[in-house]
């Protein structure tokens, strides 16, 4: 027989108040925190609004969704606009990657551009187009823009060492962009923190090795279930000051 997870909670409490000799007792109420599931999405109509409690969590699957079917989530009262926990591309950009880089991982890029193709996806090369001296944040943005509107499924940034393009695009709304060195920082990228902006050192790694991290980064799933909580409290940081 399979029990629901309220269930679950209620026997497990019922347990341990049992274990401390508290059995008949009421623990202390606790306010119940309201959320907003990609089945409350998926229940409105294409181009229609949801109504978001003040402090309902939303999670990164109901962004999808809503993104997916042009639903607008307004936050109650004032009916203001929920940002995306990130961005998720209309069907024909799914497998659209955006990449960038500066003078110092200008050489990396060009070798990236031709296996991303070989891999299957589109490529838009967001700059810079040779090996003189440029400054990483302009194209760093360029790339974070594309995903943050949903021009693009994911984002490539490559500078000499992936750090300052790894700030820049985590400026965007939108973004969570991730620096990763070795194929399980891309996985963990992933899986635990829903990247959609992958940071490579241009200088710091082999062609061979960065193409095992893309590789990786792009096929690795995003675990949700206690993820998507953590997840939706980064996006959460951001949306406190989208607000001011």
């Amino acid at each position: 027989m399979a029990y629901s997870e309220n269930e679950i909670r209620a026997i497990v409490r019922r347990v341990l108040l049992r274990t401390l000799g508290m059995q008949g007792q009421q623990p202390a109420s606790q306010p119940t925190r309201a959320t907003v599931t990609e089945a409350d999405v998926l229940a409105v109509p294409h181009g229609g609004q949801l109504s978001v409690p003040p402090q309902a969590l939303v999670t990164p699957l109901a962004r999808d969704a809503a993104l997916d079917r042009n639903v607008a989530l307004l936050r109650e009262p004032d009916q203001v606009p929920v940002p995306a926990a990130r961005s998720l591309p209309s069907p024909g950009t799914r497998r659209s990657v955006a990449i960038g880089a500066d003078h110092g991982g200008y050489a990396l890029k060009e070798n990236l551009k031709g296996y991303l193709g070989e891999l299957g996806y589109e490529v838009t090369d967001c700059g810079t187009h040779s090996s003189d001296s440029v400054d990483y944040p302009d194209f760093a943005y360029a790339v974070a823009r594309l995903v943050s509107e949903g021009r693009a499924w994911r984002g490539i940034v490559v500078d000499g060492a992936g750090i300052g393009s790894c700030m820049a695009a985590n400026k965007v709304p939108g973004v969570r962009a991730a620096m990763c060195y070795d194929h399980a920082t891309a996985v963990n990228s992933r899986e635990h923190n829903d990247a959609n902006v992958l940071s490579l050192g241009g200088m710091l790694l082999g062609q061979s090795l960065a193409r095992q991290i893309v590789k990786a980064w792009l096929e690795t799933d995003f675990g949700a279930g206690r993820h998507a909580r953590r997840v939706d409290k980064i996006m959460g940081i951001e949306r406190r000051y989208l607000r001011k």
